[in-house]
């Protein structure tokens, strides 16, 4: 039987005790972990691991020895509690193997969980799951987190469902970030929040996401937009260190120039044009566009355009001036063009 959607995450979060088991696939290993996690946890309870009433079996072991499965599922513990055979990382090569434990499965044996990476719909593994009447099949594709699980993660880190503001930063967040990632920002989130009754705010969350410690590309956008032309050089120097190309730096320079024109020319103001940007700006970096939007209006942006377009097909074309000096050039008039 196949699941998807909030179906699954609702199967994840509590599981049929009386299935026979269920496949995990897809092709990111951490979605893939932590929604196993997330059901074996429910299974098992928090002692399942300890009390030995979990069975590991890597899924290369199994292509050696078949009967492994078989012993796991039959095994009796000496504590009392559900159990797990839990299969990881298999393959089409065991689906065989894995199609007889199902087959030999009954009431009282220890529910197999199976882990795998991507397959495809004709893969002979997911055809064992997606026929077996007591058995889920689950695949985990690259969406970012919904609503849902993004309030399940609050409640599971003791916190509570927030406003529109602090779940669409939340939102934001999720999509830009790996899920474990993103998992361990919402723990960090409620350790920060724990003893404190105020709402939890954007700032609060935003001092919780990872910090990269690199200088990129909003760095040096900061640096020209607020004019500290005397701040460029290292800046730069530390940008293209990292292996960031001029091209992609003037990409990122006329998407950024594009969302202040937006900002300032909308008749509401900067601030309302601002929030109506999409993807939304949340936080500091709200703040931010905010500020530069206003302080250098739509003509000055709209020059500041022109000046990126103009050297986007200089280093495009074949000509001989080299590409980190043209770049550096448009920047330099952009930092002065901010301070007038």
């Amino acid at each position: 039987m196949k699941l998807a959607g909030a179906a699954a995450n609702g199967y994840f979060r509590n599981p049929d005790k009386t299935h026979t088991g269920m496949l995990i696939f897809g092709a990111d290993p951490m979605r893939v972990a932590g929604k196993r996690q997330e059901a074996i946890a429910a299974l098992v309870g928090p002692k399942g691991d300890e009390e030995m009433r979990l069975t590991r079996i890597p899924g290369a072991d199994l292509r050696k020895d078949p009967a492994i499965l078989n012993d796991a599922i039959k095994a009796q513990g000496f504590f009392p509690g559900h159990r797990v055979a839990f299969v990881e990382d298999a393959t089409d090569t065991i689906a065989k193997v894995i199609d007889a434990a199902l087959r030999d499965w009954q009431s009282g044996d220890a529910q197999v969980v199976v882990t795998a990476g991507q397959l495809t719909a004709k893969s002979a593994l997911r055809k064992v799951f997606e026929a077996h009447r007591n058995a889920m099949c689950i695949g985990i594709y690259d969406d970012p987190p919904s609503r849902d699980d993004i309030e399940q993660s609050l409640r599971d880190a003791g916190l509570e469902v927030q406003g529109r503001d602090v779940m669409d930063a939340l939102f934001a967040l999720a999509g830009s970030l790996e899920p474990g990632d993103f998992r361990q920002t919402i723990e960090k989130v409620g350790l920060y929040k724990r003893g404190d009754t105020t709402p939890l705010s954007i700032e609060d969350v935003m001092a919780n996401a990872p910090q990269s410690a690199e200088v990129d590309v909003d760095d040096v956008l900061e640096v020209v937009a607020t004019g500290q032309a005397d701040k460029l050089g290292p800046v730069l120097r530390d940008l293209y260190a990292q292996g960031v190309a001029p091209v992609t730096l003037c990409i990122g320079a006329m998407r950024h120039f594009r969302q202040l024109h937006a900002a300032a020319s909308d008749p509401g103001g900067a601030a309302a044009g601002v929030g109506r940007l999409r993807p939304p700006v949340f936080g500091p970096r709200r703040d931010k566009i905010v500020r530069q939007a206003s302080n250098w209006g739509r003509d000055r942006l709209e020059r500041a355009l022109t000046a990126l377009t103009d050297v986007d097909l200089q280093m495009r074309s074949a000509g001989a001036t080299p590409d980190r000096a043209l770049m550096e050039r448009v920047l330099i008039r952009l930092a002065m063009m901010a301070r007038r």
